[in-house]
């Protein structure tokens, strides 16, 4: 029975860690479930408020940091606001059309679109989308490392 729980919360927390990834699963959320889940099998009496306090805290700051690297990205590349939401959108369809590739591609085609409809010469286009990319690019691996911090965190305590 010990191995049943804790089989069960990492295999949701690997869900939370490729939500990391695609933008349609609550990557960070599920890690938390995955705690939850193992505290249901077995006990609760193993995380200490600390734990739980520590674990909201990177939650929260899965969500900042996604959003500070998103703008700072844009920032540095003087990307508009037609071309986050190009990035958004991109992103969004790229996924659903184009599988796991279109979380590259999408992000970026999307970004030159909005700067395109927006008035901007091609090659500045290009440029804001490369930026919205590296941005997004960035978050990405911010969020990815805070979510296995988060998970060893849990592993540390667990064993």
């Amino acid at each position: 029975m010990d191995w049943l729980g804790l089989t069960v919360a990492l295999i949701i927390m690997f869900v939370g860690l490729i939500g990391m990834l695609i933008p349609l699963l609550p990557g960070a959320p599920l890690i938390i479930l995955g705690m939850v889940v193992y505290g249901l099998f077995y006990e609760f009496g193993l995380f200490t408020w600390i734990f739980w306090v520590g674990q909201g805290l990177m939650l929260a700051l899965v969500y900042v940091v996604d959003y500070i690297a998103s703008v700072l990205g844009a920032r540095y590349y003087g990307v508009s606001s037609a071309a986050i939401w190009g990035c958004i959108i991109g992103g969004l369809a790229g996924l659903v059309i184009l599988g796991p590739i279109g979380i590259v591609l999408g992000p970026l085609f999307g970004a030159i679109v909005g700067e395109l409809i927006s008035g901007r010469p091609p090659a500045y286009a290009v440029k804001a989308g490369i930026g919205a990319l590296f941005g997004l690019a960035g978050g990405v691996a911010a969020k990815i490392i805070i979510g296995l911090g988060m998970i060893a965190w849990f592993l540390w305590v667990v064993f």
